[in-house]
């Protein structure tokens, strides 16, 4: 494979990086985390004017229509920058649309920045599994009447709108039954409560008592969903790859830095072998999380369900285990400064942790990947 950007993505990319560098700080991120929304409406009209969020959707919705490599190179400069903008949940919830076919006029708002959205998938016990779902719409007339509750919903409390992931038949844990539908945000008997996550982000629970949504509003065909649900959270855990491959350079060149200027003994700590070897270590771990990133991100929309399956839970588990060492490692060659609020690499650290519990932990796609009789040759 060629790992290098073309001449545009590779401009895109600066730009991003520019704009992160100069306007993103994280004296600005540390105020924007504290304030009342969390987040800053003017980072994120920057973000639409940049056209990242033009890439999410389709050219014939007014967008650009990027590939999942395209928007790879903005998840990394956002993980590289920590940003905390609702950028990947809008994101996500527009590969709903797209693929749904439901709510054109919805993609055109998102590409202009003009709204948020957010996926409303995760319900407390399901362990990672999507079609773990309680949440029950039952038809009446021409909609829905939904009951039951979502947790952990990435910027739920930003949103204008949410996807969420619905039973209209079947068991609790059945693929089959599955619906997906868009349940706008003042819909009566909806009610979001929103709070800050420990790395920084937002996050917000939901719960639907009798709330109704009208038939146009299913994304898809009604009971077939999960075909949907689990293309989209793949391409969702190949974006979040890539976030985490920025984060893991940035904490590896501040790591690398406190290495060459902290000094004990009267020399740089750099000069000790034994750290030598573990930013040596720290680096592979970075290099194969981004080959197994870029893999997955150039299969994710175009590969079969099976090898995407293999492929996008592959590159979750080598990431996670890169993520984990290089948190942990950078952590502590910080020494007790790491665990503060005021470094950086702390909060690099916590949102390294808090990527690798989304959309299924390093132990889930991995039970995954076993699970797939014909990957077991490979």
């Amino acid at each position: 494979m060629d790992f290098r950007l073309s001449e545009e993505q590779q401009q895109f990319s600066d730009s991003l990086r520019r704009w992160i560098e100069k306007d993103y700080a994280f004296e600005a991120r540390q105020k924007i985390i504290h304030s009342e929304t969390g987040t800053s409406a003017s980072a994120y009209a920057a973000l639409a004017e940049l056209g990242a969020l033009a890439l999410a959707v389709p050219e014939d919705a007014g967008g650009m229509g990027g590939s999942s490599e395209d928007l790879m190179i903005v998840m990394k400069e956002i993980g590289r920058g920590l940003v905390v903008e609702p950028y990947f949940a809008t994101v996500l919830a527009a590969e709903f649309l797209k693929l749904g076919g439901a709510h054109p006029a919805l993609l055109e708002r998102v590409a202009t920045g003009d709204v948020k959205l957010a996926c409303a998938l995760n319900e407390n016990g399901a362990d990672h599994e999507l079609s773990n779902i309680g949440t029950l719409a039952r038809q009446d007339g021409e909609g829905f009447v939904l009951d039951g509750a979502k947790c952990a919903v990435v910027h739920g409390g930003q949103a204008e709108g949410f996807v969420v992931s619905v039973r209209t038949a079947g068991e609790k844990r059945d693929q089959a039954g599955i619906t997906l539908l868009y349940v706008p945000r003042n819909t009566p008997g909806l009610t979001v409560t929103d709070y800050r996550t420990f790395d920084g982000q937002r996050g917000a629970d939901l719960r639907f008592e009798k709330v109704r949504v009208a038939a146009s509003d299913a994304i898809g065909p009604v009971g077939q969903g999960w075909e949907t649900l689990e293309a989209v959270t793949d391409f969702g855990v190949a974006l979040l790859c890539a976030e985490a491959v920025g984060a893991i350079e940035a904490a590896n060149a501040l790591t690398l830095d406190y290495l060459k200027t902290r000094k004990q003994f009267g020399v740089p700590i750099g000069t000790f072998q034994v750290l030598q070897h573990r930013m040596a270590d720290m680096y592979i771990h970075q290099e194969q999380a981004r080959s197994i990133t870029i893999l997955a991100a150039v299969k994710v929309q175009t590969a079969s369900a099976a090898e995407r399956r293999k492929l996008v839970s592959a590159a979750k588990v080598r990431v996670g285990k890169a993520l984990k060492f290089v948190g942990q490692q950078a952590v502590q060659m910080h020494g007790g400064m790491g665990m503060t609020n005021e470094m950086s690499i702390s909060h690099y650290f916590k949102r390294l942790t808090a990527i690798e519990m989304t959309l299924g932990n390093t132990d889930f796609h991995r039970s995954r990947f076993i699970s797939q009789p014909e990957f077991a040759a490979h």
